[in-house]
């Protein structure tokens, strides 16, 4: 006689000839003529049950990642704040008294005493905006929402690009607007250097105030009695002096009886050595690290939160984990 067992997934009732495990129950039957065996195990919803438990557990876990990445992008908004605070209150540069100055230099229309004002102003919004962004991403994970981290994960793209966009300008540009901004100093202090004095003249106050506050003289730096003022119209009046007093540590309460021949007139000793130019250019350069370590941490951080929001709106269409 010859046998044929058949398996399958169903449940056990009693008086069923068979044994029953986990509700697969095993008949034996008898035919005559052939034997087949075939066994019809009914498991691919559990196959696809435990898939779904796998791909939800990676998909939490992508959430939790997202969350705390998020956090760590509100922290660089912040970054970005402290230097835009930090510059509105060290007002060494940016006052009332340099200010006349700044606004006669100028680049593609902009001067540059309206960029040292916005410029503060403009790292607070950017960071402000990079708070807002970075919480629309967090709070996109923790409610599984998936438009919300669409939307977000378009924004971060875009303010990438525009990361990568200015610094790809800044290094194609940079010889030339060091160059161009030095000129237009020069060219300044030629025509608009007057007298030397704090009340007379206001760019010519404006150019002593920023030797005064800035340690520095004249636009390149000064190693002798020829030096950038002996084009000026200061010196086309022959002025015993070489160099202002601003040049030699004269101060605001001091400036009109302050007397120092050596320095003023000789220029042998005790003047500042220091051109403004570079003065300036450090000023704005101190803070130029603490920029380069967020901007580069801002690019990481970006586009590791754009590939983790890909992968979990891929994820959440074979698992439903978000709404």
């Amino acid at each position: 006689m010859l046998i044929e067992t058949n398996t399958f997934r169903t449940p056990f009732y009693p008086g069923q000839v068979g044994e029953s495990s986990n509700s697969i129950s095993t008949f034996t039957n008898h035919h005559g003529l052939c034997s087949v065996t075939f066994t019809l195990q009914l498991i691919g919803e559990v196959d696809q049950t435990a898939l779904i438990m796998g791909l939800s557990c990676s998909g939490k876990l992508g959430m939790v990642f997202l969350i705390i990445i998020n956090i760590i992008f509100m922290l660089l908004g912040l970054g970005l704040m402290i230097p835009g605070i930090l510059v509105q209150v060290n007002v060494d540069i940016v006052n009332e008294k340099v200010m006349p100055l700044l606004n006669q230099l100028s680049l593609g229309g902009l001067t540059f005493g309206n960029a040292a004002n916005g410029l503060s102003v403009t790292l607070i919004v950017l960071g402000t905006f990079i708070l807002l962004v970075a919480g629309l991403g967090a709070f996109g994970a923790c409610c599984k929402n998936r438009c919300m981290l669409v939307v977000y994960a378009i924004i971060v793209a875009i303010f990438w690009i525009a990361q990568i966009v200015i610094v790809i300008l800044w290094f194609v540009m940079r010889d030339n607007l060091e160059s161009e901004a030095k000129n237009q100093l020069i060219s300044q202090l030629h025509n608009n250097y007057k007298n030397d004095d704090l009340t007379t003249h206001e760019l010519s106050t404006a150019w002593n105030y920023l030797s005064m506050e800035l340690q520095c003289c004249g636009v390149n730096a000064v190693t002798g009695a020829t030096n950038d003022y002996d084009g000026s119209v200061w010196q086309a009046g022959t002025p015993s002096a070489q160099i202002p007093k601003a040049c030699c540590g004269a101060t605001v309460s001091d400036y009109t009886s302050y007397s120092n021949a050596a320095c003023t007139d000789t220029v042998t000793s005790g003047f500042y050595t220091k051109g403004c130019y570079q003065a300036i250019y450090d000023k704005v350069m101190a803070y130029s690290n603490w920029f380069i370590g967020v901007g580069i941490t801002l690019l990481v951080i970006e586009t590791i939160c754009v590939i983790s929001v890909i992968f979990l709106v891929r994820e959440s269409a074979r698992t439903g984990i978000m709404v």
